[in-house]
């Protein structure tokens, strides 16, 4: 029966996810679960929650620069859980997994009440790290239109940090930040080795460009 659900909610997904970001692309959606399913192993979490909650924790895309981008995680959870009644999915899990989807978001600064929605903010925000988070980085960056980095200074050295006009200083305005957040310590274990590998394209980076 789960395989089935899994399936719904990935046609589902599929229908939703964007064509034009990659960054919020269906594969952003796989990646997410991938995670969370790995980590409430670890955590010895509930799967019916974390993975429909994992599927569906961006069920309304709104656009990063959009005024209304605060209450997309909450509009989410009420679409998604209308989503789940219709796939009569047991009410039991409900109210934990909308939860779980309007806490998660960084903007909507909910505070998240059970594990299985400090696993799936981890999930979502480890997605933001590594090698995949600067290729969705440098992807927002494309749609949004910023430079790469201010040719003056490059690491925000002597300035102001300014990820409205330069790509690198997203890095240092939230993407370190969000690896401070983590809430588990499996997703707080991976979070470490993904920052590491940001902090090292950040020292290739200077080497090619200073």
């Amino acid at each position: 029966m789960f395989i089935d659900i899994e399936n719904a909610l990935e046609k589902k997904i599929s229908q939703i996810a964007s064509t034009e970001d990659p960054a919020h692309d269906l594969l952003h959606f796989k990646r997410v679960v991938k995670i969370a399913k790995e980590i409430c192993i670890k955590e010895n979490a509930k799967m019916e929650v974390v993975v429909p909650a994992a599927w569906l924790h961006d069920f309304v895309i709104i656009p990063k620069n959009d005024p209304r981008r605060k209450e997309a995680s909450q509009l989410s959870a009420d679409e998604a859980i209308r989503f789940l009644k219709e796939l009569s999915y047991p009410e039991i899990y409900l109210e934990e997994i909308g939860h779980a989807i309007a806490a998660h978001s960084f903007s909507a600064n909910i505070e998240t009440k059970t594990l299985e929605a400090k696993i799936v903010q981890d999930a979502d925000r480890l997605d933001a790290l590594g090698a995949i988070g600067i290729a969705r980085c440098f992807a927002t960056a494309g749609i949004l239109k910023t430079s790469f980095y201010s040719e003056i200074d490059p690491f925000c050295e002597n300035r102001k940090i300014d990820d409205k006009f330069f790509t690198v200083d997203h890095f240092f305005a939230k993407l370190f930040k969000i690896a401070e957040t983590l809430k588990t310590e499996s997703g707080r274990i991976e979070g470490f080795k993904r920052v590491k590998v940001m902090k090292n394209y950040l020292k290739d980076l200077a080497d090619e460009i200073q």
